[in-house]
């Protein structure tokens, strides 16, 4: 059935867009004349819509996010309504789609709905935690303050996340291109060498012959080597989707010799953190704690913590299940539950996040210094090696020769 674009005006003046499944032009005329929409334009839906419409994941950076925040928090505490203000950073964002999704916030603020219900109907934009303390920073009339904390919040874990992956950039970029260069070598450079040696019918050392082997095999094989390698990386992904394939990878990658040991500080950062901002804003700490499980980004972290939150329930502090996952360091678990008992729960993880955050930046200073005598060292065998082995026989022929 075709698909027509519309746009009209409602007898207050508010603009409507939309589109309308119908087997004509007229038929959605009808139905908007139903819903008291005087419309303007109506089309049927191009191409050109489609591709306007398309997002690569939420379509709004983080930076547009802390940008948002920051500014609506100075408006508010300014005395602007909430309502203009939205208007005012809807027409001000450079993101043509965080333009869309502000002026759309704004609408239904205007229709009724409270900022915290506006946000959450975006969740690809705002995220629950987002959502739940602009709830918590409405109910208790503190949203500007809630609103620098979630700017300062969001610019510390995007901090983490760009340390993280500018140290993984290096390593993975230099082996990616190792690799590609002895993929050439192998099916280009040595079957040359292979046909030359072949002609002067001398017998290959041992090295030589298994790399004109391995040579001749992959070429042979390329494209199985192809579909090979094309296959695994969708059959891990495909595993990896399985709630069994997530837990059993993530807790491996906690158990990874140097990544490892990064990976649950950068767990530990982002929960106390998380956790503590919800704490200071007034959620409940059931609340919070299942909003820091769904965050947690690790099958393991996610599990302890709503083990944790179940105990809680019934009655527990949250020290004590916290240590019998066997999940958080003892340091964190006696932190926290001195943060209970002294009532400043809210200032102890905002430490031990602020701890774990530098701990993170020297565990990634020691992992680049540790790389690099790593990727020379793969360097080196690797296509070092394979340049040496096809000139042995080069160089004992020399030794011949010269003997003779």
């Amino acid at each position: 059935m075709p698909v027509f674009v519309y746009e009209g005006t409602l007898p207050s003046g508010e603009v409507r867009k939309g589109t309308m499944e119908a087997e004509s032009k007229q038929i959605v005329m009808d139905r908007l004349a139903q819903q008291r929409i005087t419309p303007k334009t109506v089309r049927p839906k191009s191409f050109l819509d489609d591709l306007n419409n398309i997002q690569i994941g939420s379509g709004v950076a983080a930076k547009d996010i802390v940008v948002f925040t920051r500014q609506f928090a100075t408006m508010i505490d300014a005395g602007l309504p909430l309502v203009q203000c939205l208007d005012i950073l809807a027409t001000q964002s450079e993101n043509a789609y965080f333009r869309k999704i502000l002026s759309k916030v704004k609408e239904d603020v205007e229709s009724g709905s409270t900022f915290a219900d506006a946000l959450g109907k975006h969740p690809k934009v705002f995220s629950p935690l987002f959502v739940n303390l602009v709830a918590a920073g409405e109910i208790g009339g503190i949203l500007d303050t809630i609103m620098n904390r979630l700017a300062q919040y969001i610019e510390k874990n995007q901090k983490i996340i760009k340390d993280v992956k500018g140290a993984m950039t290096y390593p993975v970029i230099v082996c990616v291109m190792a690799t590609l260069i002895m993929g050439v070598l192998l099916t280009k450079v040595i079957p040359t060498f292979a046909d030359m040696f072949a002609d002067m019918g001398a017998k290959l050392p041992a090295p030589t012959q298994m790399v004109v082997d391995l040579s001749n095999w992959l070429v042979a094989n390329l494209i199985y080597v192809i579909i090979g390698i094309v296959g695994a990386g969708v059959g891990l992904t495909t595993f990896y989707r399985s709630a069994k394939g997530r837990q059993i990878v993530d807790r491996i990658v906690l158990h990874l010799p140097i990544m490892g040991p990064i990976i649950r500080k950068v767990a530990v950062a982002k929960f106390t953190r998380t956790l503590g901002t919800m704490v200071a804003s007034g959620v409940p700490i059931l609340d919070g704690l299942q909003i820091v499980a769904k965050t947690a980004g690790n099958y393991v972290i996610e599990t302890a913590v709503m083990y944790t939150r179940e105990k809680i329930a019934e009655g527990k502090n949250i020290a004590e299940p916290m240590m019998e996952t066997k999940v958080f360091p003892s340091m964190v678990v006696q932190m926290i539950a001195v943060g209970e008992a002294t009532g400043a729960m809210d200032t102890m993880l905002n430490k031990i996040a602020d701890f774990y955050e530098e701990e993170v930046d020297a565990a990634i200073a020691g992992m680049k210094a540790a790389m690099e005598p790593i990727i020379m060292g793969f360097l080196g065998v690797g296509i070092g090696g394979l340049i040496i082995t096809m000139y042995l026989p080069i160089f004992t022929m020399a030794g011949a020769v010269g003997g003779g």
